[in-house]
């Protein structure tokens, strides 16, 4: 079952969201020059308030970008707004059945981003969430994801949800080809006051042909 949406938005509700660093992510910008990703159709999920969707836009990509919280999507849309870029922000719960009818109006897409979904809902519904990626993402498209690393000496409650490489392999590898996977470190997270720089994984993966 999906994690009630008023339990992320109180998140935001509260500030209490140590993973919106506020700066586009490092790993997202090394990715895109190392891979040689140019602009084209996406889809970022667990967008947050829309800041790497808003970076993205900026470089020029055609940006759908959604997330379980309506607050969170309030705000990216006022940021966006701001910065004067055009993103396609949409309140959606990834583990619903028939959730993303409403964003394959124009098909697949060809390059979909993950700031920290993958492990949360891994635990809440993986088929669930592999389901809907199986319809989001066409053959040959790239997925890229930062998810927390199980090598960390930290607790895990002292950062994000982690997961060990090979259960990370298991989960996704039946759908998708393994590019890359990267040690890094999640940048710009800052909990109960002190910044910290949890342990991740980066990995660059591609939707094997359906």
């Amino acid at each position: 079952m999906s994690p009630p949406t008023r339990d992320w938005n109180q998140r935001y509700v509260e500030q209490n969201t140590p993973w919106d660093s506020g700066a586009p992510s490092d790993q997202l910008q090394r990715i895109l020059k190392e891979q040689s990703i140019a602009p084209l159709r996406m889809l970022e999920i667990g967008c947050g308030t829309g800041t790497n969707a808003i970076f993205l836009a900026q470089q020029g990509f055609d940006v759908t970008a959604v997330d379980v919280s309506p607050l969170a999507i309030e705000q990216a849309q006022a940021k966006a707004q701001a910065a004067d870029v055009r993103v396609d922000f949409r309140v959606v719960d990834l583990l619903q059945t028939g959730a993303v009818d409403e964003l394959m109006a124009d098909g697949p897409y060809m390059f979909i981003f993950d700031r920290g979904v993958y492990h949360c809902l891994r635990r809440e519904n993986l088929d669930g969430f592999l389901a809907n990626m199986e319809r989001l993402a066409a053959p040959g498209a790239t997925y890229v994801l930062l998810a927390g690393n199980a090598n960390d000496r930290k607790r895990e409650e002292e950062g994000p949800p982690q997961v060990h490489a090979h259960e990370l392999a298991e989960e996704l590898l039946p759908l998708f080809e393994l590019v890359e996977l990267r040690e890094c470190r999640f940048s710009g997270v800052v909990i109960e006051g002190e910044p910290v720089d949890p342990l991740a994984w980066a990995a660059v993966m591609r939707r094997r042909d359906a």
